[in-house]
């Protein structure tokens, strides 16, 4: 194991020390853009030095191509994961906070296996088990790294599969995030079912300002 990969695994380890045995981490994507879910992932990964998956990190930080290899892997090896999504219309209307924080805790609670704790990307979330929130998570820990790449995987294909439904707004290269083709698109055709409402608004009201 590589010492960078030993980094991650130190808030693992402090659990295991304990004596906890399934270690959760939990994190999202899809907060930021104007379409589509904001989707959550919580996976229990098995910690044994043979187990570990080199190169799992912060989904950002790793390439597409890197990540679908890395998800296949993260599937096979978890001992349990869950994917949850909120979809647009009910972001617009609990904000996407509160929807983030649904996501979360329905995943969490969606697990096969209990949980002994919860380690969450930057949120801290009620839920019936012990749960700890480390700010950047999904880069200092290896079960938030692994549950980002599942996440972001997921999200993707999804909005790649929207893009045949909605041509218009390029969903298959911007994910449905804000860039000038999408935020064109909308001017020109109007929004889709996708589209949060509420991000739009904001997003007019501040090309206004400036």
């Amino acid at each position: 194991m590589t010492d960078k990969m030993r980094e991650k695994l130190e808030f693992e380890y402090e659990f295991t020390a304990q004596g906890c045995k399934y270690i959760a981490g939990v994190d999202e994507v899809g907060r930021g853009p104007l379409a589509g879910p904001v989707v959550c992932c919580a996976v229990i990964m098995p910690l044994g030095e043979e187990d570990i998956i080199e190169g799992v990190d912060d989904s950002k930080k790793v390439s597409e191509k890197k990540r679908k290899t890395l998800a296949a892997e993260i599937e096979k090896r978890a001992i349990a994961y869950k994917i949850c999504q909120i979809e647009a219309e009910e972001i617009d209307e609990i904000n996407i906070l509160e929807a983030t924080k649904k996501c979360m805790k329905e995943c969490i609670e969606g697990l096969s296996v209990p949980p002994d704790v919860v380690l969450i990307d930057a949120l801290e979330i009620r839920t019936a088990y012990k749960t700890v929130g480390i700010i950047k998570g999904d880069s200092k820990s290896y079960s938030i790294g692994a549950a980002s790449i599942l996440a972001k995987v997921y999200r993707d294909n999804l909005m790649e599969q929207y893009d045949e439904l909605y041509p218009a707004y390029g969903f298959k290269k911007n994910k449905g995030y804000g860039t000038k083709v999408h935020i064109d698109a909308i001017k020109e055709v109007g929004p889709c079912p996708l589209h949060r409402k509420t991000f739009i608004k904001n997003f007019s009201a501040s090309e206004e300002k400036i």
